[in-house]
């Protein structure tokens, strides 16, 4: 696999950004669970979830499907952001491990390029349950997605 560079010195460009813009609103689930896209850097994205008690389990904390929900679309779109023009993002692996409760004002979820090749890229995933008062790392995980070349986001052929 090449590596591109992955350093948010790089600059996105405005078409890249506003691909991964659009692609993002299309998300049902996103927009259901009340996700915002935040921060769009070139191998690096952040979404924030702010708490409302239908995203929680039964002892009122941010339930894990939530967090790792958008653990999985900060990933895809860090990734998607080195992906050529012309091509869409598939996660085929993630895993994530629960560190502490997740209770908060926010959930924040980062997603962070690790290395991109041509076909597949590696990415970090981090969520942080933030307050007025202190922001916690609650959970952790890796993702692989796949760069689907000559498919077009929104295709449901892909």
């Amino acid at each position: 696999m090449n590596e591109q560079p992955t350093s948010s010195t790089r600059e996105l460009s405005a078409e890249s950004e506003a691909r991964v813009r659009t692609s993002f609103s299309r998300q049902g689930l996103m927009r259901h669970l009340g996700a915002v896209l935040t921060d769009v850097r070139p191998g690096r994205v952040s979404i924030k979830l702010p708490f409302r008690e239908e995203l929680t389990q039964q002892n009122g904390y941010f339930h894990a499907g939530s967090t790792s929900a958008i653990a999985d679309s900060a990933g895809g779109y860090a990734g998607f952001t080195l992906f050529p023009p012309n091509s869409s993002v598939l996660t085929i692996e993630f895993k994530i491990n629960l560190l502490a409760p997740a209770r908060g004002d926010y959930l924040e979820a980062i997603g962070t390029v690790v290395r991109s090749g041509r076909t597949l890229t590696i990415c970090q995933l981090e969520v942080f349950a933030v307050t007025a008062k202190e922001r916690t790392l609650i959970a952790l995980g890796q993702q692989t997605l796949i760069c689907k070349q000559d498919k077009q986001e929104g295709d449901p052929k892909i």
